[in-house]
């Protein structure tokens, strides 16, 4: 099985082989208590750096995911050259203009080319993409490329729903408003039935997103 692992680490741009510092981050968050007024030291907060810290090592571990490591010989040379689909993986993020959480659920699908990934890595890389600080935008077309270069398929679909905290608890403070993005590479751009078929697909028998 040929891997191209430079064009992998390149996708997944930002790989990290250290631990998160959490000793800098809990003095950051002390000081970020006591510079909007509250005293970091009550009962209350005297143990919310450590635990801010912590938060952030898992909700930031997509940065420390080696993304060879992630697939892990889990590709196979099978003959199909049918869509494959996996729908409604769900997701959480950090929008990082304001370090305030989105989320939703992504959609991907690819027809392909005599090799195939392990059902279980699909959303494995979904989440190595959404654990790091990001815009929707950028993580849809980081997964949909990933698996491009790693199985060489006819093509590529990825859809992305998300609910961003951002534009509900501030600024335009709009609750309704979802975002949907979406990355088309190979078949799933240049023939309309196919994308077609994948997105009958994916809204058939949808729920709402909240």
């Amino acid at each position: 099985m040929d891997i191209d692992r430079e064009a992998l680490y390149r996708i997944a741009e930002t790989y990290i082989d250290t631990q998160i510092d959490q000793a800098t981050v809990e003095e950051a968050v002390r000081m970020i208590l006591g510079a909007v007024g509250e005293d970091p030291h009550r009962e209350g907060l005297a143990k919310t750096p450590e635990r801010v810290a912590r938060m952030y090592e898992e909700l930031l571990s997509g940065y420390r995911v080696d993304p060879i490591g992630l697939v892990n010989g889990a590709i196979f040379d099978v003959t199909y050259d049918e869509m494959v689909l996996v729908r409604d993986i769900e997701f959480y993020s950090l929008c990082e203009h304001h370090l305030l959480p989105f989320i939703g659920r992504v959609h991907v699908a690819y027809l392909p080319r005599g090799r195939i990934i392990g059902l279980s890595k699909i959303p494995r890389i979904v989440d190595m993409f959404a654990h790091r600080l990001q815009v929707q935008e950028r993580m849809t077309r980081q997964i949909a490329d990933f698996l491009d270069t790693l199985l060489n398929p006819i093509g590529v679909a990825v859809v992305v729903e998300g609910l961003h905290l951002c534009a509900t608890m501030r600024g335009v403070k709009k609750h309704g408003a979802r975002m949907t993005t979406s990355s088309m590479l190979g078949y799933f751009r240049k023939n309309v039935a196919t994308r077609q078929e994948f997105l009958d697909n994916i809204s058939r028998g949808s729920a709402p997103l909240f």
